[in-house]
């Protein structure tokens, strides 16, 4: 039980013993039998009582001060409304300190004071007819910068002969100074006329507190006030450039990020034509690669000197006629100029300096854009020449290797060779088998990259795929030694599948289940109905993969790390988690190290 919860307990039991010992005083004093020493101690239990109830009171009454001005800290935070604000410091003071009413007096600049906030305890404004305060303490502290309180000015000789506290019958009063910046810029001042003795030096300390808040609230109105204009601009400025930053990533296109910088750029400064121009990676030369105009209107040839100038200082240049003005911009980029954006206008004082500072900022932000497009642009022309070379390669593998298995088995058809010469033979044949299985993958990996691999989907019979399934893999079974189970639930309806891809799938992952097995190990094959599906379930007792490696699996050309060290191109379980994709299937895979692995994946059943 922690503190907190225990002393109010603790003094539950306290009033509780209080109310016994009240009980046997009253009992001995009616009887006129008082044991003095026996009614001795239990006034001091009373008195001991009543000084932990009055420590509580103060310890609640701290509290209740601390939250509140923490309430006031977040209001002040919250809000550049001064008047909300000010309120709300004010009825807090008010609250607090059991005053009658709270003012706020500001001193302008000609040193006249004026009362923006004036509150009273019903948290209501109190009208300029009903103020009435004391002219001499609000003076004293603006003079002397220092708090004052007073228990009853009707007594203080400091105040009991001023007009003002006399007239208006003033008795408790706090008043502080309010500071900005080392600056006394006016009077927080609280009172009540009607009760004495009302305020101490803690209500003076929380007054202060309370009026350093204020201060705060005062000075970030003014602050804001007076940069109102800039600050709105500014927000322009920032929300334009948001929707232009919006634009230019929407896509990864370069001339889409020619585009939106150009139109942006002429927008800001009402330019009449805007061209950019890009600098060339090989020759290092500035290439027009977009243009508000067919032609160009800047003329490069006859201002190349200007833009090469643009380009060594990488800060905006206006040149200017008694007609027309030209703006160029550079773009920049890792601290280097990668091109320069050039408008022109038909008026002499176009392109102020704020707007240069903005198409700056502009020609900034499209730098990245442009940078990623132009990168982007790279990688996919690099992806594509590799994509079209695989297939180039591919397909021309096709035919030197069905010439070598054709003439192997011409050879071993002529039936005059030794043992050894047919074991050579097979070896090739072997070879070559597998060679056609890495062409067949880097086939599929191929088409998956340029979206032409494509399924024909139809009604397939599951047992007579599991059958193919287990011939093609049986040979490979028996020379590891490992137990092959294959359970296919009795009368299952035909799945919607392409029955060549199907097949290819399941040999893919029964191929890895038989790989990543030690030999003499176990490896089952299922397929049953669930709902309007077919589930296919690859299951092995093999070494199994962690978490790390089941991120990576199907990443191309990646393989599993296991120590086996066996076959295989890393390009098998990204096409048959493609494949799957396709026939409108999920997968799903289990697997931990040294538990083996379970890979299932559902299809839709024919319609």
């Amino acid at each position: 039980m922690t503190e907190q919860t225990s002393k109010p307990h603790a003094l539950d039991a306290a009033l509780t013993s209080a109310r016994q010992t009240v009980s046997l005083l009253r009992t001995q004093a009616q009887s006129g039998r008082i044991d003095a020493a026996f009614f001795e101690s239990r006034l001091k239990s009373l008195e001991e009582l009543l000084e932990k109830l009055a420590e509580e009171r103060l310890h609640a009454s701290h509290q209740t001060r601390i939250a509140k001005l923490y309430e006031v800290s977040r209001a002040i935070g919250s809000s550049l409304d001064l008047q909300t604000v000010l309120n709300q410091v004010m009825d807090a003071i008010i609250a607090l300190t059991d005053a009658e009413r709270g003012f706020l007096l500001i001193q302008d600049d000609d040193g006249n004071l004026t009362i923006p906030v004036r509150r009273n305890f019903d948290q209501e404004t109190i009208g300029m007819d009903s103020v009435s305060i004391s002219r001499t303490v609000t003076t004293r502290v603006l003079e002397t910068n220092q708090a004052i309180v007073t228990t009853n000015a009707q007594e203080d000789p400091r105040f009991s002969g001023q007009t003002s506290v006399i007239m208006h019958a003033l008795r408790s009063i706090m008043a502080c100074p309010l500071r900005v910046r080392g600056k006394v810029i006016g009077v927080v001042y609280v009172d009540n006329r009607a009760r004495a003795n009302l305020f101490d030096e803690r209500d003076l300390e929380l007054l202060e507190t309370f009026a350093a808040q204020a201060a705060v609230a005062i000075d970030n109105a003014r602050l804001f006030s007076a940069t109102d204009q800039a600050l709105s601009a500014r927000l322009e400025e920032l929300t334009m450039l948001q929707r232009m930053d919006r634009q230019l990533n929407e896509t990864l296109d370069l001339n889409n990020a020619l585009r939106v910088t150009l139109e942006w750029s002429s927008r800001v400064c009402q330019a009449q034509s805007a061209s950019l121009y890009l600098i060339d990676a090989e020759s290092g030369a500035p290439q027009r690669v977009a243009s508000s105009e067919p032609s160009d209107p800047f003329a490069l040839a006859d201002h190349s000197a200007l833009l090469q100038q643009v380009l060594h200082s990488q800060a905006p240049l206006v040149q200017r006629t008694e007609r027309s003005a030209i703006l160029l911009v550079p773009i920049r980029r890792s601290g280097r100029a990668v091109g320069v954006i050039v408008m022109t206008a038909e008026r002499p004082n176009a392109f102020s300096p704020d707007q240069q500072a903005l198409v700056s900022r502009m020609a900034d932000r499209a730098a990245i854009a442009i940078e990623n497009a132009r990168l982007y642009a790279a990688v996919q022309a690099a992806n594509k020449a590799k994509t079209e070379f695989i297939g180039i390669v591919a397909h021309e593998l096709k035919i030197p290797m069905t010439s070598i298995s054709g003439y192997a088995d011409l050879i071993l058809m002529s039936g005059s060779l030794t043992e050894k010469q047919t074991a050579f033979l097979n070896t090739i044949k072997s070879a070559v088998q597998r060679m056609k299985v890495l062409v067949s993958d880097l086939n599929d990996i191929s088409r998956i990259e340029t979206g032409n691999l494509r399924v024909e989907l139809s009604a397939i019979s599951v047992a007579e795929v599991m059958e193919v399934v287990r011939e093609s893999i049986a040979t490979e079974i028996a020379q590891r030694s490992h137990t092959l189970h294959i359970e296919v639930a009795p009368n299952l309806p035909p799945v919607r599948a392409d029955r060549d891809r199907l097949i290819q799938v399941l040999l893919n992952l029964a191929s890895n289940a038989y790989k990543y097995t030690p030999d003499g190990g176990v490896i089952r094959l299922s397929a049953q109905q669930t709902d309007s599906q077919i589930a296919f379930t690859v299951a092995d007792s093999g070494v199994g993969m962690s978490a790390e490696q089941l991120a990576k699996l199907g990443t191309k050309f990646w393989r599993v790390d296991n120590g086996l060290g066996q076959p295989g191109t890393g390009l098998g379980f990204a096409i048959t988690r493609h494949l799957i994709a396709l026939m409108d299937g999920a997968l799903n895979i289990q697997s931990a190290p040294n538990q083996g692995t379970t890979v299932t994946f559902t299809l839709p059943i024919a319609n």
